[in-house]
């Protein structure tokens, strides 16, 4: 029996998008969302820091599983948007 694949919610959506901020050239830069930010961003990042994929709830830098994620994103998008 397959399992459907999940689907592209909003949450999942925001998730995907700050992972791909990430500059994957280096580790030495993080990203901070501050309180100001959009509450659905804040919310994200809350998530993935839930998820063990970033350091703090408020971004910080990936965690070594954080990484993994960012480059099969990063590959994908760069897959996906190619002419």
């Amino acid at each position: 029996m397959l399992i459907p694949p999940p689907k592209l919610t909003p949450d999942l959506v925001a998730e995907l998008n700050f992972l791909a901020h990430y500059d994957l050239d280096t580790m030495q830069e993080g990203i901070k969302v501050h309180k100001d930010a959009e509450p659905s961003m804040i919310a994200a990042v809350q998530r993935l820091h839930d998820k063990k994929l970033v350091t703090l709830t408020d971004g910080g830098y990936l965690t070594a599983l954080g990484r993994e994620v960012a480059e099969a994103l990063q590959a994908t998008l760069t897959i996906l948007t190619a002419k």
